[in-house]
C-alpha cells in the first residue's frame, strides 16, 4: 500500500484531519454518483490548493482529435474524453467580508469526511480559524438522489464559535470548466443561456461537436437554527456563471444553513426545448419534498440495493470496508436503468482512459450485475454491444478487413474506435473475445437462450468471420498463427502468437458454428432472417474450421506450459520478488522500452485464458501456468489481483488467495498503484466481487447447475453473500465450521456443495 489514512469502518469511508497533501486523492475516495451523474467529493466553499474539479453527465462526451506524434492509417480520428460539465455544488462562504478557504485558513481542526455507504451520503465536518481569527464550524451533507436521478442535494452550515458574524452564502451555477484531460485545449463546451426564475437558475450550455444540450440547475433555501428564511438574494451573472448572494448576521453559536438542490437535465432525455421547463419541474418537486425528505428516500433506496448486493465479512474490518466501497462504487456508476449506458473504467470519478466501455465489462462487470440485479440488467449490456455491430464492422472495414467481419472497439462510446494507442487500436484485439464469452457466460448463467436467436448470434458470426481473417497459414508451423498483437498483458507489444488471443480466437469460431447449428435446428424464422443479412456460405464455415482446428499455441516441453506468446522464454527471466522495490512500479520508474524487454506481466494473460475457460484445463494444468507466471506479474493493472485471487482459492493457497483479495478491494482505498488521486477503477471492482463469489465462495455452473465450494480465509470468522440466479434468490453464509445455503426467492432449486446434490425449498414464513 501507499496511503493508510482512511479508518476501518463497516459502513463508512472515513477520513480524519486535514492535510493539503491528500486532498486530490480524497476527492476521489469520497466520490458520489448515481448511475445518471456523479461528481468528485471537491469541496462546496471555494479552495484555492491544488485540487482536481470533476462534475460529469452519464453518456456525454466530446471528441477530442487525436494528437500523436506519427499518423498511422487506421488511427481513430478522436480519442473520447469523458466530460466536466458545468458545476452546479459551489457555495461561496464569506464570514465578515472574508472568503472561508481550507488552504488559506490559520488553523483548521477536528475535520472530518465520511462517506456513509450503506445510506448514500457523504458528509464534511471542521473547525477552522479564518485569517481575520473568526472561528467558524462547519457542516456539510451532500448525496445524489436514486430517486429523483436528475438532481442532487446539499446541506451546508456554518456557526460562528467567538462572536456575532456575517454570514454570506453564495450558491453559483458555473459552465466556465476545463477538463484535466485534453488533447489540444479545445473548448468544449458553449454556453447559451444563463437565466433565472425567482430562486431557481439555469445555464443553457451544449457540447462542442457532439452538440448534447443540458440545462444546468439550482435552487436554494436558508435557515438559522433551522427555522426557514425569507431572504432577498443579490444576484450577479456573467456570460457563464450566475450566483445568488444571501446574507445574515448570525450570533455565536447560533446556526446559519443552506439548503441547495442543483443537477442536469440533457436531450438524451427530454426534448431540447423543454430543457429549463423540466430542470423546473424536478427542482419544485425537489424543493416540495426538502433535504430531510429527500434524504430519507437516499436511504430506503440505498437499503434496497444493500439486500441484494451486500456481502458481509465478519472479524475483518478492512476486508469488509473493501468490499462494501466497491460495490457502491460500481452502484455509483451503472444501475442498469438506461440501456445506451456503459461502464466507464473511471466512472464518475475522473477523466482518465476516456470513453465509457472497455473490455473489462463484458469480461468483469457482467457477472456483478447478472448476480446483484435483475438479469435484464446483464442484458442490457449484452444488447449495447449489439446496438454497435455496424459500427464494429465498419471498424474492421478500416483496418482492410471485409465480409461483415467485426472488431469492437478498445475503447467507445457510440461504437466507434476511439483509442489514440497504436498497440491498443491495432493490437490489442483480444477485445472481441471478451464480448463473445460475455454473451455464453450470460446464457449459462441465466438459461435465456432467447438473446442469441434474438441478436447474439449476428454478433458472434461477425466477430468469427474477424478471426478467421486475421489468422495467417504459417508454412513453417503448418498451423494457424495471429501476428502482431498485444494481449491483456500490456507490457508485452507486436507479439505473435499470444496465447490468450489465439485460444480465444479458436473458442470463438468454434462457439459460433455451435450456436449456428442451434439457431438453425430451432430457431428457423430467426435463422433466415439473420442468413438472408449475413449470407453465410459453406464455403465459409469451413475456413472457419480450419482455422479453429488447427490454431497454433505455443507451448514449451522444457517448462511444460504454454507460452505467453513466442519467444517468452528468451527474455531475462528475474522474478518479481528478486526485482529492486525502488523499481516499482515499473509504469512509473522505467522508460517502455526496458518494460517490453522485461518478462513482467502487467496483468493476468495466459492466466486469464485459465480462468474464462477453467474447464477446458485439469487443476494440475492450472497449478503449473500460475507457478510459473504469477512469479512474474507486477499486478500493476487494477484487473489483475481479483483473477490471482480466485486461481488461489481454487488452488486452497488461501494466504495467497486472500493477499490478492485484500489488494483489490483496498486498490484505491490505499493507492497500491499511486494513482488515485486520478481517479478510481471502477470496473475492476467487480473484479473483488468475483474474488469472494467464485474466488472463497467457489460459485460456477456445473452440468447446468449452480455450484459452490466454500473456503474461508483464516483472517475472517465468517463471510455471507446472496446471488440471484435465474431469477432465485440464493443466500450463501460461510463460517470457519461450515456452509450454509438458504433460498430466499423462488422455487425449489437444486444446486451443487462441494460435489455433492442438493435441494433448496423456501422456508415457511
Amino acid at each position: 500500500m501507499n496511503q493508510d489514512y482512511i479508518k476501518p469502518d463497516n459502513w463508512s469511508i472515513i477520513e480524519e484531519g486535514f492535510d493539503v497533501e491528500r486532498v486530490k486523492s480524497s476527492e476521489s475516495l469520497f466520490s458520489i454518483g448515481n448511475g445518471a451523474m456523479g461528481q468528485r467529493a471537491n469541496f462546496e466553499e471555494y479552495y484555492s490548493g491544488p485540487t482536481f474539479q470533476g462534475s460529469y453527465i452519464a453518456g456525454v462526451y466530446y471528441p477530442d482529435k487525436t494528437r500523436v506524434g506519427w499518423w498511422k492509417n487506421g488511427y481513430p480520428e478522436y480519442f473520447a474524453k469523458v466530460l466536466n460539465a458545468p458545476s452546479w455544488i459551489g457555495i461561496n462562504v464569506f464570514v465578515n467580508g472574508n472568503p472561508l478557504d481550507l488552504f488559506t485558513c490559520k488553523e483548521v481542526v477536528a475535520f472530518k469526511r465520511e462517506l456513509n455507504m450503506k445510506e448514500g451520503w457523504l458528509s464534511r465536518t471542521f473547525k477552522a480559524t479564518l485569517p481575520n481569527d473568526v472561528v467558524v464550524a462547519v457542516e456539510a451533507k451532500r448525496f445524489l438522489s436514486l430517486e429523483l436521478d436528475e438532481v442532487g442535494a446539499i446541506s451546508y452550515s456554518i456557526t460562528p464559535l467567538n462572536g456575532t458574524a456575517e454570514i454570506t452564502f453564495e450558491p453559483y451555477l458555473d459552465s466556465g470548466i476545463t477538463n484535466e484531460d485534453t488533447n489540444w485545449d479545445d473548448k468544449f463546451w458553449e454556453t447559451t443561456a444563463v437565466s433565472q426564475d425567482e430562486n431557481k437558475a439555469f445555464i443553457e450550455a451544449h457540447t462542442m461537436k457532439t452538440e448534447f444540450k443540458t440545462c444546468t440547475f439550482m435552487a436554494s433555501q436558508c435557515f438559522i437554527n433551522s427555522e426557514k428564511l425569507a431572504l432577498e438574494a443579490n444576484v450577479s451573472h456573467t456570460e457563464r456563471s450566475i450566483s445568488f448572494k444571501y446574507s445574515q448576521q448570525v450570533k455565536q453559536d447560533d446556526t446559519f444553513s443552506i439548503h441547495k438542490f442543483g443537477g442536469y437535465t440533457v436531450d438524451r432525455n427530454h426534448e431540447a426545448s423543454q430543457l429549463v421547463y423540466a430542470a423546473k419541474t424536478v427542482l419544485e418537486k425537489a424543493q416540495d419534498l426538502g433535504f430531510q425528505h429527500l434524504l430519507a428516500q437516499q436511504e430506503l433506496a440505498w437499503a434496497k440495493i444493500w439486500e441484494m448486493a451486500d456481502i458481509t465479512i465478519d472479524g475483518d474490518v478492512k476486508a469488509q470496508q473493501g468490499i462494501r466501497f466497491n460495490i457502491m462504487q460500481l452502484n455509483h456508476t451503472y444501475l442498469g436503468k438506461d440501456a445506451r449506458l456503459n461502464i466507464g473504467p473511471k466512472g464518475f470519478t475522473g477523466e482518465k482512459y476516456g470513453g465509457s466501455t472497455y473490455w473489462d465489462t463484458e469480461a468483469y462487470c457482467i457477472p456483478f450485475y447478472m448476480a446483484t440485479k435483475d438479469q435484464e440488467v446483464a442484458r442490457n449490456l449484452l444488447e449495447y454491444r449489439y446496438n454497435h455491430l455496424d459500427r464494429a464492422i465498419e471498424n474492421a472495414e478500416k483496418l482492410g478487413f471485409t465480409n461483415g467481419a467485426a472488431l469492437y472497439p478498445m475503447v467507445t462510446m457510440n461504437g466507434e474506435e476511439c483509442h489514440n494507442e497504436w498497440e491498443i487500436t491495432f493490437e490489442e484485439i483480444h477485445r472481441n473475445g471478451a464480448i463473445a464469452f460475455a454473451i455464453f457466460n450470460y446464457y449459462r448463467y441465466t438459461n435465456d437462450y432467447s438473446y442469441i436467436p434474438e441478436k447474439g448470434l449476428e454478433v458472434l458470426i461477425g466477430i468469427a468471420r474477424f478471426w478467421q481473417q486475421r489468422a495467417t497459414y504459417s508454412t513453417a508451423k503448418k498451423q494457424y498463427v495471429i501476428l502482431g498483437v498485444t494481449g491483456p498483458n500490456e507490457y508485452e507489444n507486436n507479439v505473435n502468437n499470444n496465447f490468450y488471443t489465439n485460444y480465444i480466437a479458436k473458442w470463438c469460431i468454434d462457439y459460433a458454428i455451435e450456436n449456428i447449428k442451434k439457431v438453425a435446428s430451432e430457431y428457423e424464422a430467426d435463422f433466415d432472417r439473420i442468413q438472408n443479412k449475413v449470407q453465410l456460405s459453406p464455403e465459409e464455415l469451413e475456413q472457419w474450421k480450419a482455422v479453429a482446428g488447427n490454431m497454433y499455441l505455443a507451448f514449451s516441453e522444457e517448462e511444460n506450459v504454454y507460452l505467453q506468446q513466442d519467444g517468452f522464454l528468451d527474455k531475462e527471466l528475474i522474478t518479481v520478488a528478486d526485482l529492486d522495490k525502488a523499481s516499482r512500479p515499473i509504469n512509473q520508474k522505467w522508460s517502455w522500452d526496458r518494460i517490453l524487454r522485461s518478462p513482467y506481466i502487467k496483468q493476468a494473460d495466459t492466466l486469464q485464458g485459465f480462468y474464462f475457460f477453467e474447464d477446458h484445463f485439469t487443476t494440475e494444468e492450472l497449478e503449473r501456468h500460475f507457478d510459473f507466471y504469477e512469479p512474474y506479474t507486477v499486478h500493476e493493472s487494477s484487473l489483475s489481483p481479483c483473477v490471482h485471487s480466485i486461481q488461489a482459492a481454487k488452488l486452497n493457497r488461501m494466504d495467497q488467495a486472500y493477499e490478492f483479495y485484500l489488494r483489490t478491494s483496498r486498490l484505491d482505498l490505499d493507492d497500491y498503484n499511486k494513482e488515485v488521486e486520478e481517479g478510481l477503477h471502477i470496473t475492476s471492482m467487480a473484479g473483488t466481487w468475483m474474488s469472494i463469489v467464485e474466488g472463497f465462495g467457489g460459485m460456477r455452473i456445473k452440468d447446468n447447475t449452480l455450484s459452490f465450494e466454500p473456503k474461508i480465509p483464516k483472517q475472517w470468522e465468517g463471510y455471507s453473500f446472496k446471488v440471484n440466479f435465474r431469477n432465485q434468490v440464493v443466500k450463501v453464509k460461510v463460517t470457519q465450521k461450515g456452509a450454509e445455503f438458504k433460498l430466499e426467492k423462488g422455487d425449489d432449486l437444486d444446486i451443487i456443495a462441494n460435489n455433492i446434490k442438493m435441494r433448496l425449498r423456501l422456508e415457511d414464513e
